[in-house]
């Protein structure tokens, strides 16, 4: 079965949602679209966290959530326990967002990207591999600190 990547948008960032779905499918990912399903004025919260649930909750492998500029993607995303967030603009973020963060959910800025851009950016995170040593390690004290915040978390 294919891995399966949650995405959401609000509405700034419903069109480039639209578009990256269909890079997903063809790249063979199993999308779940979390919404929104129009351009309409809509609340980012709502879909960034229902996004970042899925994640969180190990029912996605990873998470896309996009909106304007992606700050309040990051902050609702980054609430859930076991997320990793990193709001990427170029393919060097999204290259240290993996390798150094080990990344779970990738935010997107519709307003300060390029449709072509933003492809390259999910195809570059999608591929790259966390690394260990120093980096590892700095992840384990991110997750050490979660369970002591989410004493549900084992």
């Amino acid at each position: 079965m294919a891995k399966s990547v949650a995405i959401g948008a609000d509405h700034g960032g419903f069109i480039l949602k639209e578009k990256i779905k269909k890079v997903l499918q063809r790249l063979k990912y199993q999308v779940k679209d979390m919404g929104t399903f129009s351009d309409g004025p809509c609340d980012y919260p709502e879909y960034g966290y229902k996004t970042a649930k899925e994640v969180s909750a190990a029912k996605a492998y990873r998470g896309i959530v996009i909106c304007k500029t992606g700050i309040g993607m990051s902050v609702i995303a980054n609430k859930l326990p076991r997320v990793r967030a990193g709001l990427c603009n170029t393919r060097e973020d999204a290259i240290s967002a993996r390798e150094h963060n080990d990344t779970n959910v990738l935010v997107l800025a519709a307003a300060r990207i390029s449709e072509k851009k933003a492809v390259d950016i999910v195809k570059v995170w999608l591929k790259t591999n966390a690394l260990g040593g120093r980096h590892k390690r700095r992840v384990r004290e991110i997750i050490n600190i979660e369970k002591k915040l989410f004493k549900t978390i084992k």
